[in-house]
């Protein structure tokens, strides 16, 4: 590997990825004028034959075109560009304009690297892989999007759910991945999700749709989290690990962690940036791979991610009796989900069973509006999540 040539296309990778950092929420945050600019580029879309473009199939004979790399075997990168160029790359674009991001940007930088000898063959393997998995996660959530415009035209709706769950199965591997690796059931948590979100469809429950909806999104977020810094099997720990062996084989681990982590990182940016910044420079190809601290990575996600939890919990108080109250009392639930067994770690068994059931009766209360039931929990919640807080520093 070439590293000089590798830390000056990843410096412009970060360069051109500035705009990472003022991401919003698409889903929180989208306008009206996107909404409606949306709308219109999907009705195009849809004349112009979107069904007839198989996005599984397509990423599939990329990845694994590009796959050769792993075995020393030359790679066909004209035949990777013109498929990424023609079935990829405008679903590519169309997600870096609702949510002002730079990935068509990076992953054509990376394969013309690739094609020239810049970088490592691998290392543009894995942030082609894992580049378009987020981009086939924020067309899921854009799906999502779509289904709460059209809600009162059910066929459109029903529509909307087979293509969400259709990019869902593009993603599942890394799902299933990461449930082999850490014996956790987020296949199962997803697909549950999914039937929650039909059921909801057809009884015309916008409530329910909006909690089956986080389930999915924020279980997938799980798996990001699961497969870049979480303990044992991040690839935090797999490139540290690695660069006591062999320095270029660890840059294609932190490669793949950085690439995984632009999934996670404009939420967690939102509400903890000095966790969510630390993270990313641990993963930037410009840091020492001999430096990174699968540790700290750990302690800076839990931080992160507890604290974007806490976020939730105070936007649920502010909007009690309303179902936003009630959606955001889950989202916080599923934050404290995505990071359990390291608050299990910290607090202890016994600590964290309390505060799984604190949880949950919450969510009960915001649903029933119980408010001065609701308050009480609440404050026993807030102060078990700043101990955390506390104690992954």
């Amino acid at each position: 590997m070439k590293k000089r040539h590798l830390k000056a296309i990843f410096a412009m990778f970060l360069l051109a990825g500035g705009v990472l950092a003022g991401c919003s929420n698409a889903e929180k945050t989208a306008t009206t004028g996107k909404q409606e600019e949306t709308k219109t580029e999907k009705t195009k879309q849809t004349e112009e034959g979107k069904q007839e473009i198989n996005y599984g199939e397509a990423f599939k004979e990329a990845v694994t075109e590009l796959a050769k790399a792993n075995e020393g075997q030359n790679v066909d990168f004209d035949k990777v560009m013109a498929i990424y160029t023609t079935k990829l790359q405008p679903l590519v674009q169309k997600r870096d304009a609702e949510l002002q991001e730079t990935v068509d940007q990076h992953l054509t930088t990376a394969l013309n690297a690739g094609k020239d000898g810049s970088i490592d063959k691998v290392v543009v393997e894995q942030i082609f892989d894992k580049l378009m998995q987020k981009v086939f996660y924020t067309t899921i959530k854009q799906e999502f999007t779509e289904i709460e415009e059209n809600w009162n035209n059910k066929d459109a709706v029903k529509e909307e759910v087979e293509e969400a769950k259709e990019f869902y199965k593009i993603l599942q591997p890394t799902v299933e991945k990461r449930d082999a690796a850490y014996g956790t059931t987020l296949v199962d948590t997803i697909n549950g999700g999914f039937s929650e979100i039909e059921s909801a469809v057809e009884k015309g429950d916008t409530l329910a749709f909006a909690l089956g909806k986080q389930v999915i999104d924020k279980t997938l977020m799980k798996t990001f989290y699961l497969a870049t810094g979480a303990l044992p099997y991040g690839y935090a720990t797999k490139a540290a690990a690695e660069a006591k062996k062999n320095e270029e084989k660890a840059k294609v681990g932190q490669a793949e962690g950085w690439a995984f982590y632009q999934s996670i990182y404009p939420y967690m940016k939102k509400y903890a940036a000095a966790e969510a910044d630390y993270i990313l420079k641990q993963f930037d190809l410009q840091t020492d791979v001999k430096t990174l601290d699968p540790a700290a990575v750990n302690k800076a996600f839990v931080r992160g991610l507890t604290k974007v939890a806490l976020n939730e919990y105070e936007e649920s108080e502010e909007s009690w009796g309303q179902d936003k109250s009630v959606v955001t009392a889950l989202e916080g639930a599923l934050f404290i989900d995505m990071i359990g067994s390291d608050i299990k770690t910290l607090l202890g068994d016994q600590a964290f069973t309390t505060l799984n059931d604190q949880v949950q009766k919450y969510l009960e209360a915001a649903k029933a509006k119980n408010k001065e039931e609701g308050k009480n929990l609440l404050e026993q919640i807030k102060a078990t999540l700043q101990t955390v807080v506390e104690k992954a520093k």
